[in-house]
């Protein structure tokens, strides 16, 4: 299968290549020294869309590209960027899409479960529909713009995936490779009241899901990519601090982040106890259903190797 991927140097993009070995792959790079470094030599890597005139030769395409959307305050320059980064590329590929005459058939598009805003503690799935309007929240805009702009490729040829992501959980990135070393020092603690639910999926369900939407041919439409059992910001932040074997009798109370993190903090506050509905009734089974388990893998090797170290 040809394949084309954006954000394919990122975290969940490094952990799906090695995946798609036996499929021809070209990688969207500004950067192509980097992305061979992080990726091997065997891909192929595209600088630019500007020099095809459609995407005609590839079956699949992944769009995965954005910048983080929760790694700087959000000034407004900042928000350019967020918003830039994922609703200008999409529409691009897309264009170019459109321009074929035998297009990709798939088109798996990314999102987040910021979609949704804060739903408290209603759970829910892809069927609840939520109106934008001039007071919706940044995260919400940019999903909803994001998608809108995937959906335009949807048609009679091309079917559209959109991958509603939750907090990814993996080796080497990610909100583990933030909290860890607030947490290994016994300095963790859940966020604001601690109630809001934590939409939350393991690195390797990530890519299987993916996976499984790319060759699952009649999957279109969104799908929560979180596990089936989502939790609070409490139960997490004590499971979290339970598999590191540190204490946890520390919070942080809202008005500090807010402080620390300006508007970017309502993505930590709101509660989104979001179902991967969709996916499971596709026939979608996760490795890691539970949030213990899904640490203890993510974190053994990483503790041992801390360990060795001290």
């Amino acid at each position: 299968m040809n394949i084309l991927i954006t954000g394919g140097t990122g975290f969940i993009g490094k952990a799906l290549l090695p995946h798609l070995n036996h499929d021809q792959v070209t990688v969207l790079s500004r950067n192509p020294n980097r992305a061979y470094q992080r990726l091997g030599h065997h891909i192929k890597v595209l600088t630019t869309l500007d020099s095809l005139d459609n995407l005609d030769e590839f079956e699949v395409v992944i769009n995965l590209a954005g910048e983080p959307i929760a790694d700087k305050r959000w000034t407004d320059k900042q928000k350019d960027e967020i918003c830039r980064s994922r609703w200008q590329l999409t529409r691009q590929l897309v264009d170019k899409l459109k321009a074929g005459a035998e297009p990709p058939h798939t088109l798996l598009s990314g999102s987040a479960v910021g979609y949704y805003g804060d739903q408290q503690h209603t759970a829910f799935d892809e069927s609840l529909e939520v109106q934008g309007n001039k007071n919706s929240d940044f995260a919400h805009t940019v999903c909803r713009k994001w998608e809108e702009a995937a959906l335009a490729a949807q048609s009679e040829h091309t079917r559209v995936c959109l991958l509603r992501t939750g907090i990814v959980l993996g080796k080497g990135g990610g909100a583990l490779s933030k909290l860890l070393p607030v947490y290994r020092m016994g300095l963790g603690g859940p966020i604001g009241s601690g109630e809001q639910y934590f939409p939350w999926i393991h690195l390797q369900d990530m890519v299987k899901g993916i996976l499984f939407l790319m060759r699952q041919t009649d999957a279109r439409g969104p799908y929560n990519l979180t596990a089936p059992n989502p939790v609070t910001h409490k139960e997490f932040s004590q499971t979290l601090a339970k598999v590191l074997h540190r204490p946890h009798i520390l919070s942080t109370p809202e008005w500090l982040l807010r402080i620390g993190m300006g508007e970017a903090a309502q993505m930590l506050l709101d509660s989104q106890r979001a179902l991967p509905a969709r996916l499971e009734a596709h026939g979608f089974h996760f490795c890691y259903p539970e949030l213990e388990r899904a640490l203890k893998n993510t974190l053994t090797e990483q503790e041992s190797r801390v360990t060795r170290v001290e």
